[in-house]
Parts: C-alpha cells; structure tokens; sequence
C-alpha cells in the first residue's frame, strides 16, 4: 500500500454514534414470515473471509480438486459467481461491507487510510465547538497500544507493531513463543492508543473505530439479542466492527493479532526474511493458523484461548491472509520446515501470483500452495462442527472482502504515485503559493484517491485536469520502462462528481475529493508487487460468495449479488431481522437469494 501521505475519511461524529445506539435498541426481533427471509434457521454462522480469493480462483481449485472441502461446499451450498465487493474494495470497506451490510454511502468508511474534512489531526490542539481542521484517519496498526517494538534482528533497521498489540504477553512486545498468542485478549481502553485517532471538533476527544462507523453491525444485533459473538482479523482496530455506541463490547471475543508485527517462526527465532507476516508467505500460513485454531476453539464451545468453556457463538469467524500474499509477492517461500534439531528453516523462494499454461491464466505454485492450504484448514473447521453434532445448526459462508488485480502479470504496470502528487502540488503552488501543499492525504494502491487541502470544486477540477493531462513513468512485470497516460487513469470523478459517484452530499467531507478510476494493470507502489487491491476493475471486486447450512438448497446463481448481503443473510438464518441493520433500511440491501429449500446434512 502507498502510503506517502495517509489519510482517512472519517465519522462526522457529533451525535451519530448516540443516534445509531438508539436505532438498535430493540430491533433484534425474530424475522417475520414476510420478510423475503431464508426459510432455514441455524443457531450459529460461521463466516470466512478468504481475502483476494476471486471467483475463477474458486472455479479453477474445484476443478483441479473435485474432492476438495470447497468443492464440497460449492457443491452442496449456493453458490454465488456473480458476486462483487464494495467500491473501493480495500480491507476496510471490504470487511465492513459484511458486517453493516453498508457502503461507503452510509459506512463512511472509504479505505483503511483516509482524510476526513470534519475532523481535527490526532493530537492537534482542540476548542471545542470550533470548525473542523480537516485530518488523516488512520485506524491501522499504528493505533496499536505498542505499536513500536525494534527489528529483532537488527534493531538499526527499525521497529514493528508488536504481535500482540498492548504489550500484556511478551515484555516489551519482544516475541519469544508466538504460540502464547492465543492467550491475547481484546480491552477498548487498553489495547489501542487514542492519541492516534483523529479528534472530534464539538468534543475535542478522539473518535474510537468503532464510533467511527455511521452505521450498526451484526455484532451489535446478535449482541443485543442476547446471543454470542466472536470474530478474528489481522488488525486490533478492527474492533471497529463493534460498532457505534457500543463501547467496542459487542463482539465478546474479539481475537486479532498484528499481522504487521515481525514473523517469529515457532521456536521464537525471527524469520531469516526479516519481514512481518504478510510479506512471507510461509509466515502468514504459521499466522492464519493461530486464528484458525482460534476458530476451531470456538466450534467446540471455548472461548479463543480454549481455555473457557462459553458456547459456540451464534456468528463467529476469521479472515485468511495467505491467498492474499501470495498474489501480490513475487517470489517468496511457501512453506516452514521443521529440522530434526527443533529449528525451523523455509523452502526455497517461489513465484508468487498467476502464469500462464497452456494457454490458461492460472493460479502459480506459492497461490496454488495457498489455496491447498485455505481448502485444508476449511476441511479442519468442517470436521469440528460435524464432530461436535453442529452440522444440522450452523451456516457457513465463505466469501472475500476484496479481490486483487492484476491477474495477468503481462499487464502490471508498477507507478510510484510520489511524483505524481509533488508535480500537482509544485503546478498549484505556482498560482496559490501560499499553499504548497494542495494534495494533503491520498492512499492509491490501484486507485486514486485525493483529499485537498482546498476542496473548492475549482481546485478539485485542478487536480482532475493535470492528472488527466500527465504522463507518468512506471515499470512493466520484467523491470522494463513504461510510460503511462493520464497518471495511469481511465477515468476521474472530482468535487461534486465525486460526490455523485458515491451517492453522497457535496458537503459530507468524507469522500475522496479526486477519485480515479485506474488502467487496467496499473499499481501505485515500487516494483516487488505484483498486484493489489483496493480498486473497482473485475479483479479488485469479482470475489467468491458460497453459502452452506441448513435449510439452504444447492444450486447456482449468476444474477450479480454484493457482499454487503452477507450481513442481513446472517440474521436472517439467525431468526433475526434483517431490518435491524441501518445499512440495510438506508440501502435497501438484500439476502441473498434463493436461500430456501429442505435442509440436508453436509
């Protein structure tokens, strides 16, 4: 992710997380026979959020592995191969998308670093009631509570997030048994810092992630209902998902270490690659196991840890990273080898993302080892909930908060996004030069997205027009010169267009001021990726949606679908009303359809 400048829209936060809090009380009503709701019940879901997985993804691995657990489920379940994410598709909106069943429109989330025009900068000085400053709004690993822990390799290369985010489990974050992970638990005011968040004008007190949110998730309905809930993520703030009002405890076991922190193989030795999680991918294996053990702790009726015996909550789930990292590495090791001495070493590097074979656009040997190991940690989660007798009670569904592009690795185009912001600043402080810096935040993976220092339409339109009008330089998938038109854009919405774009009021202060549109094939980063996410072209969005549980018939549809109905699907096969969500009165958000049939054993 480019991150030369980080921002973040953010929740205009005077009085909506009070108003949302009152619009959820008492709305976890059981659904109505009228409701269009799934005519099946389960007392759990079980939700699983395979990150970059698109639908040909899942399309070539059934193929490839008919007796797989995703075949299976495919098989069995409905399954969805129209399905898109929300737009933009980063991680946060993605995720969020399936817990409110909202966009950006009513979420305000926009990207996990963005720049919001009603707010003030974490830790500037604040009287309330004054007029908004505008700032960054980075709910990111940043906010961790000890988010500096030195390389443990070479401290002179500098510091990580610590694993565990606040400290509680390794002295100084310095991780020596990451097993001991599993013991992390989640505490609003002590696992965050709040002097990173961005600050409330009419209060002059940091907005949390979770009042962030302008509208309720699932984790509040279920909560409120009085059932139990739980979820895993790779970052702390996604408590986020709590939602408004809630105090961040709506999710009762929230389980998330810092997948930014550095990779310690299982004996405590850091690995040799001296990376974090996500850019190894034999690390994010070893890292997405712990969730998953998490998860099968759950299944059995324990809290995270396995220590507690609580219940199996009626939603409960975790995202994977690794089909992720393998699409955007190059080349990295897939596996983690255990020596006869107790020391661990990885298997030789490999390439990661797709090749072409035979013709065919196919998954590469570190993505294909990915999804043989998501299948394989699936499979463990099935057998749990069949060896506890859950089968005939619980949903699953597995699907993605966002895909990845490009697929091709023939149309990577790598472009530093640096230059392109300093030359509109520099063209801008020629007319206006008390104001050098007209771009003040923007994070483009692939995609642009702009928030200014003035957001005047006549300044939007600036920006529009010299982006449209530049050439830019990047590099091709061999390392070769590529020259780009119009800063690597197709298109580019500003001001009030942007506004429009996003179904929003010109004066919302949370959108994109300048949004784009990227060419097909172009990333804002260095050339060691090979893909990324957070863009609207099909790879960034055409994502997997399988849905399995009882009193759900198999079969296929291709009608387009969003991943925002994940969230009423889940209360509705919960007994609960859809309705309660305000994303989905606001958006009208559907289940999903064709959610009726007999139930059967999976």
């Amino acid at each position: 992710m480019s991150r030369k400048t980080k921002p973040r829209a953010a929740l205009a936060a005077t009085g909506i997380a009070a108003l949302v809090a009152a619009a959820v009380t008492g709305t976890a009503s059981s659904a109505s026979a009228n409701d269009g709701h799934a005519n099946g019940r389960s007392q759990h879901v079980l939700l699983i959020s395979v990150d970059g997985m698109h639908q040909s993804d899942l399309d070539w691995y059934v193929a490839q592995h008919p007796h797989s657990t995703l075949a299976k489920l495919t098989h069995s379940g409905s399954e969805y191969t129209n399905a898109e994410t929300s737009n933009p598709s980063d991680s946060d909106p993605g995720g969020t998308a399936l817990m409110t069943g909202g966009n950006p429109k009513t979420t305000g989330v926009y990207y996990d670093v963005e720049y919001s025009h009603t707010v003030d900068e974490a830790g500037a000085a604040c009287t309330p009631g004054q007029a908004p400053t505008g700032g960054d709004v980075i709910y990111d690993s940043p906010d961790d509570a000890l988010a500096k822990v030195p390389d443990l390799i070479n401290p002179s290369n500098g510091t990580f997030p610590s694993f565990d985010e606040n400290g509680s489990i390794y002295p100084q974050g310095v991780d020596t048994d990451p097993a001991k992970i599993m013991n992390l638990t989640f505490n609003p005011k002590t696992s965050l810092n709040p002097a990173t968040f961005p600050v409330d004008p009419t209060t002059c007190q940091p907005i949390t992630p979770w009042d962030y949110l302008g509208d309720n998730t699932i984790f509040q309905v279920i909560h409120n209902a009085g059932l139990r809930t739980a979820w895993s993520d790779k970052h702390e703030v996604y408590a986020s998902f709590n939602g408004p009002g809630s105090n961040g405890q709506s999710i009762d076991d929230l389980f998330s270490p810092e997948i930014d922190s550095q990779a310690v193989m299982p004996n405590g030795v850091p690995y040799p690659q001296d990376d974090d999680w996500a850019h190894i991918d034999a690390a994010t294996k070893q890292y997405d196991g712990y969730k998953v053990q998490a998860v099968l702790n759950e299944i059995n009726g324990r809290d995270h840890s396995g220590k507690s015996k609580v219940g199996t909550p009626a939603i409960f789930g975790m995202n994977f990273q690794t089909v992720s990292v393998a699409q955007k590495i190059k080349s990295t090791p897939t596996t983690l080898i255990k020596n006869a001495d107790g020391s661990y070493t990885t298997s030789a590097p490999q390439a990661g993302g797709y090749q072409w074979v035979g013709g065919k656009l196919v998954p590469g040997p570190v993505l294909s080892s990915a999804l043989d190991y998501v299948d394989a940690q699936l499979g463990r989660m099935v057998a749990q909930i069949r060896k506890d007798g859950l089968q005939n009670k619980t949903t699953i569904i597995v699907t993605a908060k966002h895909g990845q592009s490009p697929q091709d690795p023939n149309q990577l185009v790598t472009v530093p996004d640096g230059p392109i912001i300093d030359a509109v600043n520099a063209a801008w402080a020629q007319t206006h030069p008390s104001n050098t810096k007209l771009i003040v935040a923007g994070t483009d993976d692939d995609l642009w997205q702009s928030y200014l220092s003035d957001n005047s339409q006549a300044a939007d339109d600036f920006v529009k027009a010299y982006l449209w009008s530049h050439t830019a330089q990047g590099l091709n998938v061999s390392g070769a010169a590529v020259t780009v038109q119009h800063s690597g854009l197709t298109q580019i919405w500003a001001g009030k267009d942007a506004a429009a774009f996003f179904g929003v009021a010109v004066d919302n202060g949370h959108y994109p001021d300048v949004f784009g549109e990227v060419q097909q094939g172009v990333v804002y980063s260095g050339p060691s990726k090979l893909a990324e996410h957070g863009g609207m072209n099909t790879g960034d969005r055409h994502v997997l949606m399988v849905v399995d549980g009882p009193g759900i018939k198999a079969g296929v549809h291709s009608a387009p679908v969003e991943t925002t109905q994940v969230a009423p699907t889940i209360l509705s096969v919960l007994g609960l009303n859809p309705s309660a969500l305000t994303a989905v009165k606001a958006e009208g958000t559907k289940v999903l359809p064709g959610l009726t049939a007999a139930g059967r054993k999976r």
